[in-house]
């Protein structure tokens, strides 16, 4: 059995670039940096080092998201799988790119930051969800509430507010 499958936490280097292809379908493209910070065990000095992915999306709910949502600097949770691609550049020579892409039917798309980027903004406290996957109307696993039926929606809170206003604090342990 072969797996396929790559999970980024980073931010967005550039805003998402929407492109048209002669199908008709729509692909949004951007680039994710990752970086890694650690300490130098004979200077004591951090250091960091940091990866950028190419980044695009087949998907077309996701893709959606992404142009809405995400601008440069924005954090988000990736996942989707590799590809490889080869291209003649424009001296003629033969380069080949490595991709994070999320397919069609498969991918998640999470956005980390808060809205407008900070705490305490309305009632907007984290990020969105959103996946897309090949499975039926299943609603197993993470989704959007977006993505869930009328039925699957929990009715609002009685008191109204925010959920952290309503909970109880006598926990039974």
């Amino acid at each position: 059995m072969a797996v396929n499958k790559v999970i980024l936490v980073g931010n967005l280097g550039r805003d998402p670039e929407v492109r048209t292809l002669p199908s008709g379908d729509r692909v949004v493209s951007f680039s994710v940096a990752t970086t890694e910070s650690w300490r130098d065990r004979n200077t004591g000095e951090r250091k960091d080092r940091t990866e950028w992915h190419n980044v695009s999306i087949f998907n077309e709910n996701l893709g959606k998201v992404a142009e809405q949502y995400c601008r440069k600097g924005s954090k988000v949770y990736l996942e989707g799988q590799l590809q490889t691609r080869e291209y003649q550049d424009k001296d003629g020579v033969q380069r080949k790119v490595t991709d994070v892409v999320l397919q069609r039917f498969r991918g998640e798309l999470q956005l980390l930051d808060s809205k407008g980027g900070g705490r305490g903004e309305g009632d907007y406290e984290g990020g969105g969800s959103y996946q897309s996957s090949g499975g039926g109307g299943s609603s197993f696993g993470r989704s959007s509430p977006m993505e869930r039926t009328p039925a699957e929606r929990s009715p609002a809170p009685a008191g109204g507010g925010r959920l952290s206003d309503q909970l109880d604090d006598d926990i039974p342990f």
